[in-house]
């Protein structure tokens, strides 16, 4: 198999993970909870996992992708390696779930929520749990072990889905035939609470199931291999940290800058957290990709050959992104009913959201060079560069144009990053990036959304015409990007 099939292989079982965990997440789980849930309750949940996005960056900071460093050097032991990193996250994940559960009051009475301290221990067990679980989690990628992982993956989707309908819909019914024992360990009253539950459960048994791995620790430490993973990853900490600023921030700041009081505001972070899961059907591709192309660029690295096979795959990843973007916004009128009708007023956001995650996944391209050159702390400036814009930008936009500020806050946040990391990287391990062709596309696929909406003009949104002119355009996109590139594609 020539590694470029070895990564689509791969891109297509990791995306299969990530793409059933999302669409069972945006075409079961979104619709269900968007019409259970008032808006109000939706923006508590959106607002907690955008803490939590924090958290998990703090509880595992970089140590997967130092791992890969590490791991796949010829000078360094892989077991000694996964050693090193996952007693690493063991005692820092004990220090962290001390803190956070023994100051569960005081943090929960800062996010208003002062009745709740359960649900930052909720949250502090999943994010310890799914941290745990990071360096295992790495190994299956470093190891080309894409379908074990994804089948894990997956099973933590299905468990998480069949519990939130268990805690939310289950429940209920069994206390209205009888069923008294259930009340033991279920309140009506805190519905949103079971959402967190049936999260932690899920972790719970993904680190069941990958503690046989665990248990192949070698506990031997070694002080000076700790030290040198430490210095690679610190500058990857501060990318983590401004890459979750740049990803969640929005909703935070949403849930204080908004105009209004505090259910107005939850109100406004739960259609904008509706909505944002159309975004994340584009985040998906990148997620999936990135998931096998950062170990596929690690292994790949010394390879004569090496900067002619980034420079493709980029320009492949341009493409499907383009693709992706246009299938979602040209088929929009049926995507939206994936959200309850009292949510889609937020559905403007979408192509701007779309845009940014196309532009992160170029950024994902782009920025390998300082992995592979160990410059990792540029990696750290461009991130917080990002991050520096995502905030300004918020917090001058939120409170002119509200959750639009926060779409056009992303967009150039991710925007500005793309740019930056593939000057510097120019200069640093230049690769010869189709960017001209790669910049075509993109602008194409623009153009032909911009004749969408003329077309929606001209014939009606939901139309059986409209939807046949819009399948044109996706054939055209086809046949313009891909033929030119058949003979590559078919090698």
């Amino acid at each position: 198999m020539s590694i470029f099939k070895k990564l689509a292989s791969e891109t297509v079982v990791y995306g299969l993970s990530s793409v059933l965990g999302r669409v069972l997440n945006f075409i079961i789980m979104t619709p269900y909870l968007t019409r259970v849930f008032l808006r109000e309750e939706y923006g508590v949940v959106t607002e907690l996992y955008a803490f939590a996005g924090f958290l998990m960056v703090m509880f595992t900071y970089r140590m997967e992708t130092t791992f890969f460093r590490f791991g796949s050097k010829e000078d360094t032991d892989l077991e000694k390696s996964f050693s090193i990193s996952s007693l690493s996250i063991l005692g820092t994940t004990l220090l962290f779930w001390t803190l956070l559960i023994g100051f569960s009051q005081p943090i929960a009475s800062y996010l208003n929520y002062p009745d709740n301290n359960d649900y930052v221990i909720w949250f502090a067990l999943i994010i310890g749990f799914d941290a745990l679980t990071a360096i295992p989690f790495a190994r299956l990628r470093l190891e080309s072990k894409a379908f074990k992982f994804a089948l894990i993956k997956i099973l933590n989707v299905i468990i998480n889905a069949l519990m939130i309908i268990f805690f939310l819909e289950g429940c209920p019914l069994l206390i209205s035939w009888g069923y008294d024992w259930v009340n033991a360990f279920y309140n009506p009253e805190n519905r949103i609470g079971y959402v967190f539950v049936a999260n932690l459960i899920a972790s719970g048994v993904t680190f069941l199931i990958l503690t046989p791995s665990l248990l192949k620790i070698k506990w031997k430490w070694d002080g000076a291999l700790w030290r040198k993973m430490m210095i690679y990853a610190w500058p990857l900490l501060l990318v983590g940290l401004a890459g979750i600023t740049n990803e969640v921030l929005d909703r935070i700041l949403l849930m204080r800058l908004l105009p209004g009081d505090l259910l107005e505001r939850q109100i406004k972070v739960g259609i904008y957290g509706g909505c944002y899961k159309f975004a994340v059907l584009m985040a998906l591709f990148t997620q999936a990709f990135n998931y096998a192309a950062e170990p596929f660029f690690f292994r790949n690295a010394n390879r004569d050959d090496s900067k002619a096979i980034y420079a493709k795959v980029a320009q492949g990843f341009t493409i499907i992104a383009c693709l992706g973007f246009l299938c979602i916004l040209l088929y929009i009128d049926i995507a939206e009913l994936a959200v309850g009708k009292d949510y889609r007023e937020g559905i403007k956001v979408v192509p701007i959201l779309l845009l940014a995650n196309l532009c992160l996944g170029l950024y994902y391209n782009f920025s390998i060079w300082y992995k592979l050159t160990d410059n990792t702390i540029y990696g750290a400036y461009i991130s917080i560069a990002g991050a520096v814009i995502t905030v300004v930008l918020n917090l001058l936009l939120i409170p002119w144009i509200g959750y639009m500020g926060s779409a056009w806050a992303t967009l150039a946040c991710y925007f500005t990053m793309t740019l930056l990391s593939y000057w510097i990287g120019k200069r640093y391990y230049p690769v010869p990036y189709p960017i001209v062709k790669m910049l075509g596309y993109v602008l194409f696929a623009l153009l032909l959304y911009q004749v969408n909406l003329w077309f929606r003009t001209l014939l009606g949104a939901g139309t059986i015409q409209l939807l046949a002119a819009n399948t044109v355009l996706i054939l055209l996109f086809l046949g313009v990007t891909i033929w030119p590139e058949r003979r590559a594609l078919r090698r």
